[in-house]
C-alpha cells in the first residue's frame, strides 16, 4: 500500500536524522508534517489517561526511549497498537526488551514528574493483519497499578461516540516536523469523526490502503489539517470522555482526503468481553 503508514518508530531515537517509519506491505513511507497536524500543547492532566511506551535499551534517553503511544483501560492494563510490539519495531520479541515501560503522569518526557511501570506481558490481539493492519491492538499488563483517575472508559458498539461528526481529541509525543523533531512536551489535536461511506472513498484499496469499517474508525477534516503522525501510534482518539480509537495508520499526515485511521475501540471491547476470544500471542514476563 504505496503511501500508507502506520504511525510508530523502527530507528533508536538517538538516530533521529536517519529515523524512517513502518510501511504497509513494503510502501515508501508518506512524508508527515506535524506531530498532531494543527495540534497544540496540554498537560497531562488534561488527558490523563495518555502514556507514553519506551525503552530506554532500544531508543535511547534522548526522549526517555519513548516509540509509541497507549492508554490506560484499567489501573494495571495499557492498550497500544499491535504494530507497536512487532519485531520490525522493537527490534526483538518484547519479552526480550528487558527495559519496556509505561511512562504515565507526565507532560514532558525527561521531566520528573509521574511514574515508569515495567510491563509484565504483553497480548497481541490474534486476529491482527498486519498486511492490512486490522484488528491493530494489544494489551499490555503492568508490574505496578496506575491512580484510577488515569483511566479511560472504553466505548462499546452503539455508542454515540461512534457518531460521524462528533469532536473527538488524539494526543501524543510524535514528530512535529516530519523530519525527525520530535515532540518532548504532549500534544493534541481536536478533530471529528468522518463517516464510514467517506473513509471507504478516501482507502477503497490499492496504493493507498483499504479501510475496513467493522475494525477501524477514521478522524480529522476532509479538507485535511488536524491528524495523528508517526510516532503518535497506540496513542488515544477520545470522545465524550471516552476512548473510541488507537491511532493506526494513514496516508501520509493531515493530507486533504487523506484522513488518519484508529483502530475501533468497540471491536476492542467485544474481544476483551469476559468468554470472547481475548488477546493471544501472550509475552510474560513473570
Amino acid at each position: 500500500m504505496r503511501g500508507s503508514v502506520v504511525r510508530a518508530l523502527i530507528r533508536p531515537l538517538a538516530l533521529a536524522a536517519t529515523m524512517t517509519v513502518i510501511p504497509l506491505m513494503g510502501a515508501a513511507p508518506a512524508a508527515a508534517d506535524s506531530v498532531v497536524v494543527g495540534g497544540f500543547p496540554i498537560k497531562i492532566s488534561q488527558a490523563p489517561w495518555t502514556v507514553a511506551l519506551s525503552s530506554r535499551d532500544r531508543f535511547g534517553g534522548t526522549r526517555a526511549g519513548q516509540f509509541c503511544g497507549g492508554v490506560a483501560i484499567s489501573r494495571t492494563a495499557v492498550l497500544t497498537a499491535a504494530h507497536c510490539m512487532a519485531e520490525e519495531v522493537l527490534g526483538a520479541p518484547p519479552d526480550l526488551v528487558d527495559d519496556l515501560k509505561v511512562i504515565t503522569g507526565r507532560t514532558d518526557l525527561l521531566a520528573d514528574e509521574g511514574d515508569e511501570v515495567a510491563v509484565r506481558d504483553v497480548q497481541v490481539n490474534p486476529g491482527y493483519d498486519s498486511a492490512t493492519n486490522s484488528g491493530d491492538f494489544a494489551v499490555l499488563t503492568l508490574a505496578g497499578e496506575l491512580p484510577q483517575s488515569a483511566v479511560v472508559t472504553m466505548a462499546g458498539a452503539g455508542d454515540p461516540a461512534y457518531a460521524p461528526g462528533t469532536e473527538a481529541t488524539v494526543s501524543g509525543w510524535g514528530d512535529i516536523t516530519g523530519g525527525g523533531a520530535y515532540a518532548r512536551r504532549l500534544r493534541a489535536a481536536r478533530l471529528h469523526v468522518l463517516s464510514d461511506d467517506l473513509c471507504s472513498r478516501a482507502y477503497p484499496g490499492g496504493p493507498d490502503g483499504t479501510y475496513q469499517a467493522d475494525t477501524m474508525l477514521c478522524a480529522g477534516e476532509a479538507t485535511g489539517g488536524p491528524d495523528a503522525c508517526q510516532g503518535d501510534s497506540g496513542g488515544p482518539l477520545v470522545a465524550g470522555g471516552r476512548l473510541i480509537g488507537l491511532v493506526s495508520w494513514g496516508s501520509g499526515c493531515g493530507r486533504p482526503g487523506s484522513p488518519g485511521v484508529y483502530t475501533r475501540v468497540s471491536e476492542v471491547v467485544r474481544a476483551l468481553r469476559p468468554g470472547a476470544e481475548g488477546p493471544g500471542r501472550p509475552y510474560s514476563r513473570s
